[in-house]
């Protein structure tokens, strides 16, 4: 056990002294175990946790919204495909979260088309993906490319948020 004694006049009551280190004793001496006389620290408590949800609905289903000849509807897209489709290809790859150099690798863009196709519930065939790749090449990245900006323009976002206190 420690004994703790304030000297007289001591107003500052955050600084227990030990009894060899002061000259005068007062009459009050504490026998105690370890006396810690810290000024008391107070937190606040949080105001809670938020949690915010992003839903995004997707139009789904139903055919390719423009045919393979149609190439009217998108003049860069045109453009684009009669002369350097296979820019289009690595920007297909960059939209979809692929490696760019996916659409040298043979076979990836019928792959994405598929996938293009799954993503968006679009009735076909793998067989049909394959028939516009492989014979109508420009004509299908750029259908391709036409579909992917029409179905994520008209992307629908909901957004709640709730709050949690503790």
């Amino acid at each position: 056990m420690e004994e703790v004694a304030l000297q007289d006049g001591d107003n500052d009551a955050c600084s227990p002294r030990k009894e060899s280190e002061s000259p005068t004793l007062s009459a009050v001496s504490v026998v105690s175990p370890p006396v810690t006389m810290d000024c008391p620290v107070l937190t606040q408590p949080g105001l809670g946790v938020t949690t915010t949800t992003v839903t995004t609905i997707t139009q789904t289903g139903g055919d390719w919204s423009t045919g393979l000849f149609n190439v009217c509807g998108d003049s860069t897209t045109c453009l684009m495909g009669a002369f350097v489709p296979c820019c289009l290809d690595f920007s297909l790859a960059h939209q979809h979260g692929e490696c760019l150099c996916l659409p040298m690798l043979p076979g990836s863009t019928l792959a994405m088309r598929v996938g293009i196709r799954e993503r968006f519930k679009i009735r076909g065939s793998v067989c049909e993906d394959w028939l516009a790749v492989c014979m109508c090449y420009p004509l299908a990245v750029c259908q391709m490319i036409r579909e992917t900006k029409r179905r994520l323009k008209t992307q629908i976002y909901q957004v709640s948020t709730s709050l949690e206190c503790s």
